[in-house]
């Protein structure tokens, strides 16, 4: 070999020796799209009854619906009277939850006062299967908890 090829031997492979130090930029992910903007959602008032409020009270929502009369806005007594003994019986703080339950599906059945001091009354109802948990109608289920007279 010559002198002249050896130094271009030596050159080329510390050419190459260099270039394999070297590292090559690894893509990286686009950046996420900026968040959309959620309009707030305005929830009509579900009471045309005005309602008292005083400092830290908190007026509760109160659900609407058919089939719900003669359960919401009712106290312990009127449910207790339509339902029987419910399975638990949870209070906290001025609020109050029944849960009824039968083989078909699990009432509660949530009470708070509509006003400071007032007596509890049912405001919510939530409705699911006894045996899962899976959200039922509240119709049947109250149809089906519901003490014959």
């Amino acid at each position: 070999m010559k002198v002249p090829d050896m130094r271009f031997s030596i050159l080329l492979l510390g050419s190459l020796a260099l270039a394999a130090c070297t590292t090559t930029p690894q893509p990286q992910a686009a950046p996420p799209p900026p968040p959309r903007e959620v309009p707030p959602q305005v929830v009509p008032p579900t009471d045309a009854r005005p309602v008292v409020t005083a400092p830290g009270f908190i007026a509760p929502q109160i659900m609407e619906g058919p089939g719900l009369g003669g359960i919401i806005r009712e106290a312990a007594p009127t449910l207790l009277a339509r339902f029987g003994q419910p399975r638990l019986d949870t209070p906290e703080g001025d609020m109050r939850k029944l849960q009824f339950r039968s083989e078909a599906c699990v009432l509660d059945v949530y009470l708070y006062p509509l006003s400071p001091g007032a007596e509890p009354v049912a405001t919510w109802v939530e409705a699911r299967r006894a045996s899962d948990g899976a959200a039922v109608d509240r119709l049947a289920c109250i149809q089906a908890l519901s003490v014959p007279r």
